[in-house]
């Protein structure tokens, strides 16, 4: 399985990836589909529980096929998991989920995508208790700078939901952030990671090539590579 090279663009999250050229993406596969790594040898995915698909009586059903995948080497991390206070099951069964697959996380030694809205005070509050090694990566980021700030504070990465970062008032924050905790993604929208890209460098007035090698960097800090 090829990795990113100088020169990608680098989409850290999406489903239903297509290859372009010089695009290089990461697909997110959910345990409550019947896609798993096994079926994309040659492509870099992560695989976990999504909040919104998790109810009492597929708890353990679903926990099991994340363990069942963890030791394909296209496995790049653990979800996106995560909590979701407008759609899913109750919180302490969201929390419960969470937890649990953190802990496959620090197991196996690979980081986590995570999905949280409105659920900050219990993402904080889990990584306090848990204080994990492995690395977090925030996706679908549409918040304020204290909050990216309060994020990156306890080490984590920032993606930034493909619809909020092309408008004209992200730039704001992008610009007051620092760049080596940055990633984009286009999620499951139809939007080209390479508008994304023209945006932000755009914002944060430097070439695109420029934004190309601060994601690149930040790609192989991420993951370890």
């Amino acid at each position: 399985m090829n990795l990113p090279q100088p020169g990608d663009y680098i989409d850290i999250h999406t489903h239903g990836g297509k290859s372009g050229s010089g695009v290089f993406f990461i697909e997110n596969l959910m345990a409550h589909e019947k896609r798993t790594p096994e079926d994309f040898p040659e492509q870099a995915c992560t695989f976990g529980i999504h909040p919104w698909f998790l109810n009492n009586n597929n708890y353990d059903q679903l926990l099991n096929c994340v363990m069942a995948v963890t030791g394909f080497s296209n496995l790049f991390a653990i979800g996106e998991s995560g909590f979701d206070k407008f759609r899913g099951p109750a919180t302490e069964l969201q929390r419960r989920s969470f937890e649990e697959q953190i802990a496959i996380s620090e197991e196996i030694k690979k980081p986590v995508v995570i999905h949280c809205v409105r659920a900050w005070d219990e993402l904080f509050a889990v990584h306090k208790k848990l204080h994990p090694k492995m690395k977090w990566l925030i996706h679908g980021f549409r918040g304020n700078t204290e909050l990216a700030m309060q994020l990156l504070s306890k080490g984590m990465y920032l993606s930034f939901w493909f619809d909020f970062v092309i408008r004209p008032e992200s730039a704001k924050l992008l610009e007051s952030l620092p760049k080596d905790r940055i990633f984009l993604e286009t999620d499951g929208s139809d939007l080209d990671i390479k508008v994304i890209y023209e945006k932000v460098a755009s914002d944060l007035d430097i070439s695109i090539d420029e934004l190309k090698s601060i994601i690149l960097i930040n790609f192989n800090n991420f993951f370890n590579l």
